[in-house]
């Protein structure tokens, strides 16, 4: 198992930590991803986890433009400006740290949520709406990519 998949809920510690599925830990590690990059995803109110590769991989599609480019600009906004490295602590726990509670109005709880190459951070009740509003528009509109 080399993807990330599914989804877990966990409670977040007294000291603002929270446990990483042991799961992903194990993807984290088959990965050898032992520092984590973690930004603000673009669509949902979640932070996107993975490893540095997926840094690497926005910075190349930045490098592609011209660098004063308002795209060039807007893309390393959204990737640096709301970008942190964090690593799991001893024991699997990443912080909940107050940049990732703010936009994603996490609380007592994370749910982790696997997106193949990364997974991401939710408050639980948001992940189950948009969830559920993500199936109801396929089940009404069908799996097309359109």
């Amino acid at each position: 198992m080399n993807r990330f998949l599914s989804n877990a809920t966990n409670r977040v510690d007294a000291k603002g930590r929270v446990s990483v599925p042991s799961a992903f830990r194990s993807v984290l590690s088959q990965r050898d991803i032992r520092e984590l990059y973690c930004f603000q995803d673009f669509m949902f109110p979640a932070f996107r986890v993975g490893g540095l590769d997926l840094l690497d991989r926005f910075e190349l599609q930045i490098a592609s433009e011209d660098a004063f480019s308002p795209k060039a600009n807007r893309m390393s906004l959204l990737i640096h400006g709301g970008g942190v490295f964090m690593k799991l602590d001893s024991e699997g726990r990443l912080p909940v740290t107050d940049f990732i509670r703010d936009f994603t109005g996490i609380t007592t709880d994370v749910t982790f949520v696997g997106r193949a190459d990364h997974f991401q951070l939710w408050a639980p009740q948001t992940f189950l709406a948009t969830q559920a509003a993500a199936r109801e528009e396929f089940r009404t509109r069908g799996l097309g990519l359109g």
